[in-house]
């Protein structure tokens, strides 16, 4: 029986049917051939399915509290916002804000990705399928955020329903790349990037599940950090896959990052940088699979990053993590059955309703057998053992937030130190172990590519050392070449 036969026998078994899309299964399969043929063919380890560690967070280090005052104009975000509409970078401007006079962001503009509620904007995950209904309360990280302050002023754009890395929604419009208008801006949380990058406002709110905060942060020259699972929380937002989701500010600057993170971690004191250099801390550069391939300008600034490093006194080490590269087939063995389990009845009724690329990434999860979530898991266990042990010594993991700049818009498959990748690939490679571990990580702008697109390098941290990898990523970004070269562009 041919596969085609298969799928569609299996679909009509399971209830679904739509025969008539098999030629988009089989494409789509095709797509993911290579992690699929791995994960087959991968051994079952002697582990447990993985559960996630409780996160307890380390007291702020290389950082204090200290009030921090900032100008701010909601009403003149929110008309740079109507402004930029060619951006796309919006599902849904408010038509007036009220500045808040008390807090820790207090009157501070802010876009939240819509992903999650925010009590009198209507709530789309920038899907057509929920039907945009008001929302009635506030997710928890917009609460706190309005607590300290904050004013929403936008409901980011985004790939639809969080599942891609283009931001290309048939809903609401391709989201654009402020910086490189030609490339990409990354997904899913590309609104939200796209806000900062165009200085609309200077703090957005994204969600992370495969790098969907340090993509599109990474594509659009900004900071984007994912704190460790669960330091955030997650009520009141949509889930993709709720193993690997993470709330996470994206910013202008780190500076701007750690504030958030104060405000959404619902702290009264803001956090002032008190670290002078990084002598004492170690940073290892990531080999390996991190390393290989890459695009040539982003090997060397990979190369220049880690020489800054040391000149502000890091003592820099070389270390890799064992069976890294089975990390897209565990992730697509994870993603794909949670996200369909979510989206299962919705996918049922009114799976039309859906963007193609969407729909299919939903469907394919119909098709992957429940043996494999658990082997995905026991893999996941031994693979978060490896990347925990390849800390050693450090304090931080180094490497580059993207294997290549920004990929072209339209782009399907590209090539990489002559290794061909699909998109998707080819985007979350390095992000996307992270999830899986839910270690925290942040994504600073370093350089520009000859073609004037950003170059940016991640930081990854031990569990629950959020600060931590926040005061080091102030240093590194105080010798990154990539503010002067902003102002110079």
């Amino acid at each position: 029986m041919e596969l085609r036969d298969t799928l569609i026998g299996f679909a009509d078994w399971q209830g679904y049917g739509h025969g008539e899309r098999s030629e988009s299964w089989l494409q789509r399969l095709e797509v993911n051939r290579p992690e699929l043929e791995a994960f087959r063919s991968a051994r079952v380890p002697d582990a447990p399915p993985y559960v996630a560690a409780a996160v307890e967070l380390l007291p702020a280090e290389g950082v204090a509290a200290a009030d921090v005052k900032r100008p701010a104009d909601p009403a003149a975000a929110l008309a740079r916002a109507r402004a930029a509409a060619g951006l796309n970078a919006f599902t849904h401007l408010p038509d007036g804000v009220e500045a808040r006079g008390v807090g820790l962001l207090a009157g501070v503009p802010i876009v939240v990705k819509d992903l999650m509620h925010v009590a009198g904007m209507p709530l789309s995950g920038g899907g057509k399928v929920m039907g945009r209904p008001m929302a009635t309360r506030d997710a928890e990280v917009v609460a706190r955020l309005r607590r300290a302050g904050a004013v929403v002023v936008g409901l980011a754009n985004l790939h639809e329903f969080a599942y891609g890395i283009t931001s290309d929604n048939p809903h609401f419009g391709r989201v654009v790349n402020p910086v490189a208008p030609s490339r990409i801006p990354g997904g899913s949380s590309g609104g939200s990037a796209a806000a900062v990058a165009a200085r609309i406002v200077r703090f957005a709110v994204g969600t992370d599940t495969a790098g969907s905060i340090r993509v599109p942060a990474a594509c659009c020259g900004i900071v984007g950090f994912k704190p460790s699972y669960d330091v955030l929380p997650r009520g009141g937002v949509l889930d993709l896959a709720c193993s690997l989701d993470h709330v996470g500010p994206m910013t202008f600057d780190v500076e701007d990052c750690a504030l958030m993170f104060a405000a959404m971690l619902d702290l009264t004191a803001a956090p002032r940088w008190v670290r002078k250099d990084l002598f004492g801390v170690t940073a290892a550069r990531l080999g390996g699979y991190f390393a290989e391939p890459l695009d040539r300008e982003v090997a060397m600034a990979y190369d220049v990053t880690m020489r800054a490093l040391a000149r502000d006194g890091a003592r820099c080490i070389d270390t890799t993590v064992e069976g890294a590269a089975l990390a897209p087939a565990i992730q697509l063995n994870t993603i794909a059955p949670e996200a369909t389990a979510y989206h299962a009845n919705h996918l049922a009724t009114r799976g039309a309703e859906y963007g193609e690329d969407v729909r299919v990434r939903l469907e394919m999860g119909l098709f992957l057998p429940g043996h494999w979530y658990v082997k995905a898991q026991r893999m996941r266990t031994e693979l978060v053992a490896r990347i925990e042990a390849a800390f050693g010594e450090a304090d931080v993991l180094v490497c580059p937030t993207m294997r290549a700049p920004a990929p072209p818009v339209g782009a399907l498959r590209i090539e990489i130190g002559r290794t061909p990748f699909a998109l998707h690939t080819a985007v979350t490679n390095l992000t996307l172990p992270f999830n899986l571990s839910g270690l925290p990580a942040i994504s600073i702008p370093w350089t520009m590519s000859r073609d004037g697109v950003p170059i940016s390098m991640q930081l990854v941290g031990r569990r629950g050392h959020d600060w931590r990898v926040l005061s080091i990523a102030q240093r590194l970004e105080a010798a990154s070449p990539w503010l002067t070269q902003r102002r110079i562009a």
